[in-house]
C-alpha cells in the first residue's frame, strides 16, 4: 500500500497511484530485460503535498521507448500506458541508463491549511 490516505479528493487519488505502480511495474517485467533471471526494475516515489510522483525504470532492452497507443477495443495488449496516461496528470518517458524510466505525477488540489495525508 502506498503512503497515501484516503480521508479527501487528493487522496481518493490512491487507487490511482496503485493501478499506475502495478501497470508500470508488470510493463518493466513483461516488455524489457527487466523480466529476465538476472533482471530488475526501480521504483520511486515522491509525495508532496502538491503531487505524487510514480516513477519506474526498467532494464531496456528493447529497441523502442514506451509509448501510448490506441488500439482498437477487439485488443488484448497494448492498452496499459494509454490507462496510466488517462489517469496520471501528466506522464513523461525518458532514456536512463541503457532503459528507459516513466514517470506518471498526480497533481493534488491542496489549499494552505489542509491536513496532509
Amino acid at each position: 500500500m502506498l503512503p497515501v490516505c484516503r480521508r479527501s479528493w487528493k487522496c481518493s487519488s490512491a487507487e490511482d497511484a496503485e493501478l499506475i505502480v502495478s501497470e508500470l511495474s508488470a510493463n518493466a517485467i513483461l516488455h524489457t530485460a527487466s523480466g529476465l533471471e538476472s533482471g530488475s526494475f526501480h521504483l520511486a516515489l515522491a509525495v508532496s503535498p502538491q503531487a505524487i510522483a510514480l516513477s519506474v525504470t526498467d532494464d531496456g532492452g528493447t529497441g523502442s521507448a514506451p509509448k501510448a497507443v490506441h488500439r482498437d477495443q477487439d485488443a488484448e495488449h497494448g492498452r496499459g500506458l494509454g490507462m496510466v496516461s488517462a489517469l496520471a496528470h501528466r506522464v513523461v518517458v525518458h532514456d536512463s541508463y541503457g532503459g528507459h524510466t516513466v514517470t506518471a505525477e498526480l497533481f493534488t488540489d491542496s489549499r494552505p491549511g489542509d491536513h496532509r495525508c
